[in-house]
């Protein structure tokens, strides 16, 4: 089947940059109604997880794997979404759901994060392909370098998979490598405005500074893989379940039930968190 929600030239730009930006994806109501959903689901904050960057300062993010008919769920699975998304991942298979995760980067204590692959984490799940995967953007307010916008490499995910670490309680990526990158290709700070969407490859390298302005810096990550896009160290089932696709005015027209019900990741169930130490310093909150 062909899609063709993104131009020629945006499927270009991705394949040669690692990344496209789509302004205005999402509309001002549709950004509005995911931000207070945001704020007022007591789910949302009692699953959220802080982590601390090496400076101490502290993000939050609330994950989860199944999409539902939550107005977060409706955006992950609209059509609008899941064809851009298909445009660009290198496979004929159906798209898969891999998780979401809310970033909340608050004034003042926001802290940074490392320079990674989303792939550098993938990678342990023994998913296979690189290029069948990727992570959509959508920014719920302003990103800007004042709190923390999203910094990328440009053409960083040619060089393939970087070996990966922890640093503090995050998991970075080989710094000589990110080094050598930064001397042979442009670092780039995505600053977009609420309902802007960054589509990224897997082995795109980025980070953010932490958020020393006034204003939150809040986005909504949603991360895709092809369902012939084997994973053989993965426990939940929704990167290898086809995503039930909703029609775009699904996000503002539909009811929407309460993130309540959501299968949130808890630290308790993820092994890599552990070896961290977050155990000990991430907690609901």
């Amino acid at each position: 089947m062909t899609y063709s929600n993104l131009t020629p030239a945006q499927v270009s730009d991705f394949n040669r940059d690692g990344y496209v930006l789509i302004k205005g994806f999402c509309s001002k109501d549709e950004v509005n109604k995911m931000y207070q959903s945001a704020i007022q689901d007591d789910a949302m904050r009692k699953n959220a997880l802080e982590v601390n960057d090496l400076s101490g300062k502290k993000s939050k993010l609330s994950l989860w794997f199944k999409p539902g008919n939550d107005v977060f769920g409706y955006l992950t699975r609209s059509k609008k979404m899941v064809h851009s998304v298909a445009q660009l991942l290198d496979s004929d298979a159906p798209v898969c759901h891999f998780h979401s995760k809310l970033m909340q980067k608050e004034p003042k204590v926001g802290g940074a994060w490392e320079w990674h692959q989303d792939y550098g984490y993938w990678y342990k799940n023994q998913f296979m392909f690189p290029d069948q995967m990727m992570s959509v953007m959508v920014a719920l307010t302003e990103a800007n370098k004042e709190n923390g916008c999203l910094q990328v490499i440009k053409g960083s995910h040619k060089i393939g998979r970087v070996n990966h670490g922890f640093s503090g309680e995050q998991v970075g990526a080989d710094l000589v490598m990110v080094e050598n990158s930064l001397k042979t290709m442009e670092l780039v700070y995505c600053e977009i405005q609420p309902g802007d969407a960054l589509f990224f490859h897997s082995n795109l390298l980025h980070r953010s500074e932490a958020n020393l302005s006034e204003h939150p810096r809040w986005s909504i990550i949603s991360c895709y893989s092809s369902q012939s896009n084997l994973a053989y160290n993965e426990t939940s089932t929704s990167w290898k379940t086809p995503v039930d696709i909703v029609p775009d005015e699904a996000i503002l027209a539909w009811d929407a039930d309460s993130l309540s019900e959501a299968d949130f990741l808890r630290k308790e169930n993820d092994p890599a968190l552990k070896e961290t130490g977050w155990e000990k310093n991430v907690k609901s909150s």
